[in-house]
């Protein structure tokens, strides 16, 4: 696929003013030049057109925010210089695998005055004796080449990056552990609460009930009374009836 094409689909349906990281690798470019690129890309931050055919950066555009560039693997053998003109603000820049053959075609470099970490593996340059001195000596703003510092301790950019994500996490953890330890307290004072609740309602609950054992007692008591009155009265009754009739048998006695 043609370079052109490529940051075309890239770019999905944002304008390039938006676009903070663009990945172009593998494509082509027709004729050894940037293509596809303008200074419209002003917010760029990363950029990587790695085995593109570059073999040179005359047509760069400006991208004053540009803080990575990854061109390896390409054709370039020198106009590094269009880098500090074009991209001044350069931190990290990988040109492996390039062309590049001597001391003389990194000296532009010294213009990027924040280049912190320079790759040049499987470049000519790295076969010179003395190779690391001499780009140390002279590139001096440099830390890290090849991935190396000037004590060959290894550039420690992804761990810096997992510490930072590891200090977030962290910050993170404190939180839910402080989370976690005042949930106890909080559930378990809720729990007391329930539990209070509960007794409450059981004794409230045993109560009521009691008190309807107690009605229903004294209903019943007063249910038996009702029916030894009435059994009562009844029984006068039938005294008084058996003595009327006795009475009369008595009469009628007399009368005979």
């Amino acid at each position: 696929m043609e370079m052109e094409k490529r940051i075309s689909l890239e770019l999905r349906n944002k304008t390039p003013a938006e676009v903070a990281e663009l990945v172009v690798d593998n494509c082509r470019s027709s004729d050894g030049e940037v293509e596809g690129l303008s200074d419209d890309y002003k917010e760029l931050e990363f950029l990587s057109m790695v085995n593109v055919g570059l073999t040179s950066l005359a047509k760069l555009p400006s991208l004053p925010k540009l803080l990575k560039l990854e061109i390896s693997d390409n054709m370039i053998v020198g106009g590094l210089d269009q880098l500090s003109e074009k991209c001044p603000n350069l931190t990290y820049l990988n040109l492996s695998g390039n062309k590049i053959k001597e001391l003389s075609t990194v000296k532009p470099l010294q213009n990027l005055k924040n280049l912190k970490s320079l790759d040049l593996y499987s470049c000519e340059i790295t076969t010179l004796e003395d190779y690391r001195e001499s780009v140390f000596e002279l590139l001096p703003q440099v830390t890290f080449l090849d991935g190396y510092d000037h004590e060959d301790n290894e550039v420690p950019d992804s761990e810096a990056d997992d510490d930072d994500n590891e200090g977030l996490d962290s910050e993170a953890d404190d939180d839910d552990d402080d989370d976690h330890t005042a949930g106890p307290t909080r559930d378990g004072e809720d729990d007391e609460d329930e539990d209070d609740e509960c007794s409450e309602g059981e004794e409230v609950g045993l109560s009521y009930l009691m008190k309807d054992g107690i009605q229903d007692e004294e209903d019943d008591d007063d249910y038996v009374e009702e029916e030894e009155e009435e059994d009562g009265v009844g029984d006068q009754g039938e005294k008084r009836k058996r003595d009327t009739e006795d009475e009369g048998d008595d009469s009628d006695g007399d009368a005979d």
